[in-house]
């Protein structure tokens, strides 16, 4: 997949972008195989208009935010919904759970929720055993439509009230980013996959991508890894200010979940198969129960 088609599963993908579908195992797929409570919660997923099931009317996401640029962005962006590829994973018309208890289960928002929700689920102290949580896009950092402080404000604001629940003593809050920050790095990335398309991938047509047969699956276009990316770990069994050499990336997460609830690979080309361990960043025998809170928008520590 090239470029950002939205998902054609979901009421609020816009129509000026193309849609797709994706097929084959996500891990939200392989969490539910193996009884695992989890759940997608997005920034603005929940709609602002309803879907009606008599008229068929799709819902509508049209909740939006001010940046601290003073420009109103919408909150919810398609494109940033994985599951919303899948079917098996989709809730095309954003319904919302029918309950806090139903969070992270099955029901009829089948695991994608609403920002909102995770809130609701950790007051409630029955966070799901596994959390992906995107901000809004005014607070996602994404250059064009956030900044660094809106994000700062997100990441602080949700670790500050994650440190402060019961929930905190058995949690490991993992930071990733999907984007570089820029077209350059100047150290080059180890090359773990090749490419064969010299038309599409830049790296390829400079001869930096290798010559044989992509490893995963066969697939092209995929040759990595590219600039490198901040992966921060928070957590009572974190390593205390330390940095970890190992060689990561996003899908070293999806490891790291795979492997501590024994779920088996996603397969089919995936580069979780290829990624580094992040056990690097954790030392389990030292557990640090003291949370540090910080201020939202300076940054610095305070009392909670």
């Amino acid at each position: 997949m090239i470029g950002d088609p939205d998902p054609t599963l979901d009421d609020c993908s816009s129509a000026a972008y193309p849609t797709a579908t994706m097929s084959g195992t996500n891990v939200g797929d392989l969490l539910s195989r193996q009884g695992v409570s989890w759940g997608w919660f997005q920034g603005g997923f929940r709609p602002s208009a309803a879907y009606d099931q008599a008229t068929g009317t799709a819902a509508v996401c049209g909740s939006a935010h001010t940046n601290v640029g003073d420009v109103v962005v919408t909150d919810y962006s398609a494109h940033h919904e994985p599951f919303q590829y899948y079917r098996s994973t989709a809730n095309p018309h954003h319904l919302a759970p029918a309950n806090v208890a139903e969070i992270g289960h099955d029901g009829r928002a089948n695991h994608q929720y609403d920002l909102s929700d995770f809130n609701r689920a950790l007051h409630a102290g029955d966070l799901p055993a596994v959390s992906f949580v995107k901000a809004a896009k005014y607070q996602d950092g994404h250059a064009g439509y956030s900044d660094p402080l809106d994000e700062q404000h997100f990441l602080v604001d949700l670790v500050n009230r994650v440190e402060k629940s019961p929930n905190w003593a058995s949690t490991a809050i993992v930071v990733g980013y999907d984007d570089s920050d820029g077209w350059y790095d100047h150290q080059m990335s180890p090359i773990v996959n090749t490419s064969q398309d010299p038309m599409t991938d830049a790296l390829s047509g400079k001869g930096h991508c290798g010559t044989g047969a992509p490893r995963l699956a066969g697939y092209p276009d995929r040759c990595g890894y590219g600039p490198r990316l901040p992966l921060l770990v928070i957590s009572p069994y974190a390593r205390v200010n330390a940095v970890d050499h190992t060689i990561t990336d996003q899908t070293s997460i999806l490891r790291f979940v795979e492997n501590n609830w024994g779920l088996g690979r996603i397969g089919n080309g995936s580069f979780d198969q290829l990624a580094g361990s992040m056990n690097g960043l954790f030392d389990w025998s030292h557990p640090h129960r003291t949370p540090l809170f910080l201020a939202p928008y300076s940054g610095q520590p305070q009392t909670p």
